[in-house]
């Protein structure tokens, strides 16, 4: 007997045309709370229903929650979720403001008004190429990525979708800009024009150790020690700005510092780092150490000077002539007069690190100790960064390996001039 017209497959549930003509179906999800759970779909053809109906079965034998109601999330009410919740006690302050930043200007105004079930990879494809035609950076487009995907996985893992669509879409590649360090003449002027301004230490330390921006200007004197031999300095927090509830980090130039609703305040404040490898003992150079202790000198000075007016509650290296902290941007506005005042090419602030780096590599220091010094998590991103010195390492492992092999005056042992692994590796 021929199968009645209209049967439903197996696995479909009760699928049914409306008087407007479109399909729909109802799905009981049982009891919650004494309230009996309904899911309700619906699309413009009864094949269109039917598979929606499947994949609400599939996520229901997978154990994934079904989300019931008639007013599903959008794509914009997931992410403030998500930042106002989530990520703001996961991130620094400073990443969240730039989490803030690229969702209230970006994603949402492209994404924001999907739902979040329906958010599909072609959006995401469609969104990051526009982005590209509209002159983004690369890394601006995966920084955005990053931030979809992050808050998507979460959506998946509690079960507010199916998926996490940002992973069905390739991230957009970036190529790593070529590093400018400074040379060791146009870093000894530097140093030598700092010697007549304050906080000339500020630069030796930026110079010989790498340190970033924050972890020199959150250095504390009770993490440095002058006395032992050698001397050492231990990284253990940084100084940050802290980001307005509604993302700025500049109050000063932000239209809704004022009348933003949730007004946290922008201050500086002391934060830990973001890895184990953030937290490190650094070995003095001797001339740095001499450098320190002669900052720690005029900073006591200073503080003698000021009285009842000194407020260093950190009890910070480097601070404004009050004690108070030194904002970020300040200093970064002294070291371009620095290096104008020094006749020295303009470079960023964070060149800095890369001199040392650099430096230390073109001095055969074994690249496993330079990646120590600098706090980097792998040997990968040491050597990748700075891949300008990889050929004269190369070719001085060339040299080695020739003198071990046909030089018949060489015993094979190791040579005196070549880095070697530390003992701590």
């Amino acid at each position: 007997m021929a199968a009645r017209k209209g049967r439903r497959g197996a696995g479909e549930g009760a699928i049914y045309k409306d008087a407007s003509g479109r399909w729909r179906a109802t799905v009981d999800l049982g009891w919650k709370d004494g309230k009996r759970q309904r899911k309700y779909l619906s699309g413009k053809t009864r094949t269109e229903v039917a598979e929606k109906l499947r994949t609400l079965h599939r996520q229901q034998e997978d154990g994934v929650k079904v989300v019931t109601g008639n007013k599903p999330l959008t794509v914009d009410q997931w992410l403030t979720f998500w930042l106002d919740t989530i990520a703001s006690r996961k991130v620094r302050p400073s990443t969240l403001a730039t989490y803030r930043g690229y969702v209230r200007n970006r994603i949402v105004p492209e994404l924001g008004g999907y739902r979040l079930d329906r958010l599909e990879p072609e959006h995401l494809e469609s969104f990051y190429a526009a982005c590209e035609s509209d002159g983004l950076a690369p890394a601006t487009v995966l920084q955005m990525h990053r931030i979809v995907s992050r808050a998507l996985k979460i959506a998946h893992r509690r079960g507010k979708v199916a998926r996490n669509v940002a992973t069905l879409v390739d991230a957009p590649t970036v190529q790593r800009d070529e590093v400018s360090p400074l040379s060791a003449k146009e870093a000894r002027a530097v140093l030598d024009t700092a010697k007549g301004g304050r906080n000339p230490a500020r630069w030796s330390v930026a110079l010989a150790l790498g340190l970033r921006q924050g972890e020199a200007l959150g250095l504390p004197w009770n993490a440095v020690d002058l006395d032992s031999t050698p001397a050492t300095l231990t990284v253990r927090q940084a100084l940050q700005r802290r980001a307005w509830a509604h993302g700025c980090t500049d109050p000063k130039s932000c239209g809704l510092a004022r009348r933003c609703p949730q007004r946290t305040g922008g201050g500086l404040v002391i934060v830990h780092p973001k890895s184990r490898a953030g937290r490190r003992t650094i070995v003095l150079p001797a001339g740095l150490a001499a450098d320190l202790r002669a900052h720690r000198s005029a900073q006591q000075q200073e503080a003698e000077e000021a009285g009842t007016g000194w407020r260093n509650e950190h009890g910070l290296v480097f601070t404004q002539p009050t004690g108070h902290p030194i904002d970020p941007s300040a200093d970064h506005r002294a070291w371009k007069n620095l290096l104008k005042a020094a006749g020295v090419r303009a470079a960023r602030l964070h060149d800095a690190r890369h001199t040392m780096a650099s430096l230390l590599l073109a001095q055969k220091v074994h690249p496993r100790v330079v990646m120590e010094i600098m706090g980097h998590s792998q040997i990968s991103l040491t050597l990748g960064t700075y891949s300008h010195v990889a050929p004269e390492l190369s070719t001085d492992a060339a040299n080695q390996m020739g003198a071990t092999l046909w030089d018949p005056e060489n015993d094979g042992g190791p040579r005196t001039d070549s880095p070697q692994e530390p003992d701590s590796a």
